[in-house]
């Protein structure tokens, strides 16, 4: 097993963690940035630095070759005083950073239709240790969304684990203990269930127009069942009237109906709640900069997204100020919780990296078949931003 290959950090990452979170720590905490380039300038590095965000977010404008990467994540953890979240979306198929530099997982459509549950078990622990490879503690998926229609152009095409409830909570349950199980956390997405999306949140705002009765029936089942073994929640940016009746165009990532009643208090979640990008089209059109920031953190987020707009993190931590502390307390005990449960980085082997990428091939090509492995994602975003972002 690669445990014995280990950096002896693990007991310097958790005494990082443990140390004083409480009140008086930085508010950068609540924040999970995005990185503009392939390595650390000066001027990003110092404002980092001074701000102390609570996790970074890596996409593929963040990856060259191998030791860049796990070089760029090696320089975020040095510059932290508390070890950050380092997060990423490798859920397979076109939704795989590391395919830039490696072998492009299948997707969960493909798993799913393949039904073998032993590869959706070898698919969750390569993807655990690849990333642990890396440095990744915790990996944006599974997705617990339904596909009710495989070619619908919402941004899901591909990456629902099921058509049925049933079937989403058999196959991810299994991709989520294993990737679990190899050191990396999970997050499930997008609550509180974005199958019925008509169009792609990275564009603008979906309405769902479901009966909270409707909606338990289908969407939340997944949600429901794995609760207790997920270590975060990723809020979507869709309106339900359900909820919000009274706030038109209000994404659920900003509300407390729910997230805080529902999600915190009727399902009684005392997990890590992160929302989406707020740098998608579904926020930007809709609500102010100062109010999103504002609103996802009282709605009971632990963790505001920026993915893009790097710039502004420093003007997010000046908003945060303005917050109540109980709301900022609550916020930080659950950021704390779920840092001592992450895992330090092995130590950094091309060679391994490259026998893991060898065996993410091989399921490639069980899962597909050599014909069909060959025929790799093309990444340009004309499906959906997801893609790129």
């Amino acid at each position: 097993m690669l445990e014995s290959s280990i950096l002896d950090v693990e007991s310097s990452a958790q005494l990082a963690v443990s140390s004083e979170m409480n009140s008086s720590a930085p508010l950068g905490q609540l924040l999970l940035t995005g990185v503009p380039g392939k390595e650390l300038d000066p001027e990003t590095a110092a404002r980092f630095k001074k701000l102390q965000p609570g996790g970074f977010i890596l996409f593929g404008r963040n990856i060259e070759s191998p030791q860049q990467l796990r070089k760029l994540i090696d320089d975020l953890r040095d510059l932290s005083d508390i070890e950050p979240f380092i997060t990423i979306d490798q859920e397979g198929g076109r939704v795989s950073r590391l395919r830039l530099i490696g072998s492009e997982p299948p997707n969960a459509q493909q798993l799913r239709e393949k039904g073998d549950l032993k590869l959706i078990t070898k698919h969750g622990r390569l993807t655990g240790q690849i990333l642990r490879m890396f440095g990744f503690n915790l990996d944006l998926c599974p997705v617990l969304d339904l596909s009710f229609d495989d070619e619908a152009d919402n941004s899901l095409k591909g990456r629902c684990w099921g058509k049925s409830t049933e079937e989403v909570i058999k196959n991810a349950s299994v991709f989520n203990a294993e990737m679990r199980r190899e050191g990396v956390l999970s997050s499930g997405k997008h609550f509180p269930g974005y199958a019925s999306a008509e169009c792609d949140p990275h564009h603008e705002l979906p309405i769902i127009n479901k009966t909270l009765e409707e909606m338990e029936e289908v969407e939340l089942r997944p949600f429901r069942a794995l609760l207790p073994d997920l270590d975060s929640i990723m809020t979507c940016h869709s309106h339900y009237p359900c909820w919000d009746a009274d706030r038109p165009r209000w994404p659920a990532s900003l509300s407390k109906n729910i997230i805080g009643q529902f999600l915190r208090n009727q399902l009684a979640y005392d997990g890590l709640v992160m929302t989406d990008d707020l740098d998608m089209g579904a926020i930007l059109n809709e609500v102010t900069f100062e109010e999103t920031i504002t609103a996802c953190i009282e709605a009971g987020n632990d963790l505001a997204m920026i993915c893009h707009r790097v710039e502004l993190v420093e003007e997010a931590a000046e908003v945060m100020k303005t917050l109540p502390n109980p709301v900022v307390d609550d916020a930080l005990r659950r950021i704390e919780k779920t840092k001592k449960k992450m895992k330090p980085p092995y130590a950094w082997s091309l060679e391994r990296f490259r026998e893991i990428d060898s065996q993410i091939w091989d399921l490639r090509v069980e899962t597909l078949g050599e014909e069909r492995a060959r025929e790799l994602s093309v990444e340009d975003g004309k499906r959906s931003p997801v893609e790129l972002y």
